[in-house]
């Protein structure tokens, strides 16, 4: 007796129930095709993940369930494992339902429902109590779904109700080094059921998240015995044959784990791409200054979207140098990318005129550089509005944390690909890209960063170096330390001083951003809400 089970790890779009009921009965037809018995899907697979409060709506949750009753009646020659929400008309449950010859044959729900850093579903959601334990080829398989692997007790309690083999739903979001914490996790619950494990996860990018797939299978004794492909779909097929009363896992495809700044660079991708493309745009529309960030948002977008789909703007004032111009037009041919020049120097003469009643006897100071990012902003909003390319911000995580941006300026677009990339990692990333090939200029990496909106300026100017800024920020930011723990480890007191209160002062810009990829265990945006007024700072 054997059991061919197949993993759909496909991309989803949140809210659109009839284009992931034809791309999930699209991946049954290619799974049966090839011999499949069953076939699972990700979490909540018939909605997207997370449909956020599209579920306080009667209509959508109407509409999910007359969705699932045509998906199963899709279910011919295959059994199909889908994720889905369920109501019973007192509340709502995060459910996987394995579908049969068009019927719904069982239901689980989701035990553990998470509340913490990118999740809420507490909000949406009640919570199961029950295993279910269903037949498939004569193999008894356990359901599960997503979190309630990572908490000990619900796989022993399926095995417990009769499941020798457990598959479990997952929408897993991305951060670095995800993958290996995943399956070091698996290992842990595998030890306590002692059965084999099938982990379903989503891949693609859905607004901040990016789900990276990499789909996987544990033997019963911990062994990754097929793994799909990270960052791409993937229809991984795997055999179980009885043995004993166990069913042990024939070895499959094992892609190679993905890490490391490879990892983050095509997460950001996919993520760029998905957001791009499920919205509808044209492609995307960016300013390329010759400078280290829009450097490798340049190439990310490309990567992304094919450059026939992107188009850079120089934009060069009185105070950028030639060779940011010359490096900027280096880049854009080396990858192949349309670019035109629009200096700013007209509309920044004009808006000093129409303020100079207004200034007078006041010093330059940051307005005027402000006002050339704000120059640069609506060329750029308006090239994005007439072409239907979004306009993509440049602007990385340790600008973002400190203020160092413009509202209304540099931080004005639709969606900001390195908004949770601190400037160490932004270099990191360079030197990756142009490992895999040259494209950004190298002089575009060694020079010291500038904003170029004053004469002679550097970064360094107005912030501590990089490698000290993010160290602090790291530990601020990510580890929720305050400063007398930071000071502890080593930190100048009066820089650490500085940079807090820089962050808690800026709290108002970053409720302003665009979105932007979520790549760490705490990005701006959904992992991080902090108020806008608040006594809590630097002293604190």
């Amino acid at each position: 007796m054997a059991l061919i089970l197949a993993l759909a790890q496909i991309d989803l779009r949140v809210g659109d129930l009839d284009g992931n009921v034809e791309r999930i009965t699209d991946a049954s037809r290619r799974a049966r095709d090839a011999g499949a018995d069953a076939v699972v899907f990700p979490e909540l697979a018939l909605t997207g993940y997370p449909p956020e409060d599209l579920l306080l709506r009667p209509g959508f949750i109407r509409h999910a369930t007359q969705a699932l009753q045509g998906l199963a009646e899709q279910a011919v020659g295959i059994d199909m494992i889908v994720g889905h929400p369920e109501s019973d008309g007192e509340g709502l449950y995060n459910a996987a339902s394995l579908l049969r010859g068009g019927r719904v044959v069982a239901t689980y729900r989701k035990h553990e429902l998470p509340n913490y850093s990118v999740f809420d579903e507490k909000r949406h959601f009640r919570a199961g109590t029950e295993p279910c334990v269903v037949d498939i080829a004569g193999i008894p398989i356990g359901l599960t779904v997503c979190e309630d692997i990572w908490h000990p007790g619900i796989a022993g309690a399926s095995v417990a109700a009769g499941a020798r083999l457990l598959v479990n739903l997952n929408a897993s979001p991305f951060h670095a080094g995800k993958q290996v914490e995943r399956e070091a996790m698996l290992r842990d619950r595998q030890i306590e059921a002692a059965v084999p494990v099938v982990y379903v996860n989503l891949v693609g990018g859905q607004d901040e998240l990016v789900f990276d797939g990499g789909s996987f299978v544990l033997d019963a004794e911990g062994t990754v015995c097929a793994r799909a492909r990270s960052f791409d779909e993937d229809l991984l097929l795997v055999e179980f044959a009885m043995e004993s009363g166990l069913p042990v896992v024939r070895p499959g495809r094992i892609e190679t784990v993905v890490e490391g700044e490879a990892a983050i660079y095509r997460a950001l991708v996919l993520g760029v791409r998905g957001y791009v493309g499920k919205n509808g745009f044209d492609g995307a529309v960016l300013g390329l200054s010759g400078g280290i960030d829009s450097a490798l948002t340049l190439a990310i977008a490309s990567d992304a979207l094919g450059p026939e789909q992107v188009e850079a703007v120089l934009m060069p004032s009185r105070y950028t140098a030639q060779m940011s111009i010359d490096d900027a037009q280096a880049q854009a041919e080396a990858l192949g990318v349309s670019h035109r020049m629009i200096p700013i120097e007209p509309a920044f003469d004009t808006f000093l005129d129409m303020l100079a009643e207004a200034f007078d006897g006041l010093p330059a100071d940051v307005t005027e550089e402000n006002l050339q990012a704000r120059c640069r902003g609506v060329v750029l909003m308006a090239l994005s509005n007439k072409s239907r390319r979004i306009l993509l911000t440049t602007g990385n995580k340790s600008e973002m944390a400190v203020g160092y941006a413009t509202l209304y300026g540099d931080m004005a677009g639709g969606f900001a690909p390195l908004k949770d990339v601190p400037k160490t990692l932004v270099y990191r990333l360079a030197e990756y890209r142009n490992a895999v090939a040259p494209v950004i200029p190298r002089r575009v990496i060694e020079r010291p960063p500038s904003a170029e909106l004053a004469p002679d300026q550097k970064d360094s100017d107005s912030l501590p170096s990089y490698d000290l800024l993010d160290a602090i920020l790291e530990r601020f930011v990510e580890r929720d330390q305050c400063q007398e723990e930071i000071v502890a480890a080593g930190f100048d007191p009066a820089t650490v001083r500085r940079v807090i209160g820089m962050v808690v002062r800026n709290e108002y810009k970053r409720r302003q951003a665009p979105p932007g990829v979520r790549i760490s265990r705490k990005a701006f945006g959904r992992d991080r809400r902090y108020p806008i007024t608040s006594g809590y700072g630097a002293s604190s």
